[in-house]
């Protein structure tokens, strides 16, 4: 795994994981549940957390608030389990397909995508998501 120059056929068509960190070091990551497809979870992957991430089988996250490394469910006992990445056409963005332990977002709901904005575009509406 590098971040390495590559011609742009190489990099969209090629066979080589080649992750293209932004300017911070750091690349998109959409965790959604292995089984119903609902997004739990975006957040941002630094090398190191992409690394531990797929050396380990749970996902690692760069905080960008806290500038700090964080395995999720460290603290909660809510892992999410990796059963596989899929990397996009220019390889700077993930979608990572995990079983989930328990809740995904800090508040207990299972996705941290637990509201939908109302059609007025002011007010943003609880939503039932299915567990």
């Amino acid at each position: 795994m590098a971040d390495q120059e590559l011609s742009a056929s190489e990099r969209e068509q090629g066979a080589r994981f080649a992750p293209k960190f932004d300017a911070a070091g750091l690349l998109t990551a959409v965790v959604v549940d292995a089984v119903s497809a609902q997004v739990l979870v975006v957040a941002h992957m630094n090398h190191e957390a992409l690394e531990k991430t797929l050396a380990s089988g749970r996902v690692h996250f760069w905080s960008r608030s806290r500038k700090a490394l964080w395995l999720k469910g460290e603290t909660s006992g809510h892992f999410l389990n990796v059963e596989e990445v899929l990397v996009d056409c220019d390889q700077d963005a993930l979608v990572i397909r995990a079983r989930a332990e328990g809740p995904t977002c800090h508040t207990g709901a299972r996705s941290c995508f637990y509201r939908r904005v109302d059609g007025d575009g002011e007010s943003a509406v609880l939503v039932k998501v299915k567990t």
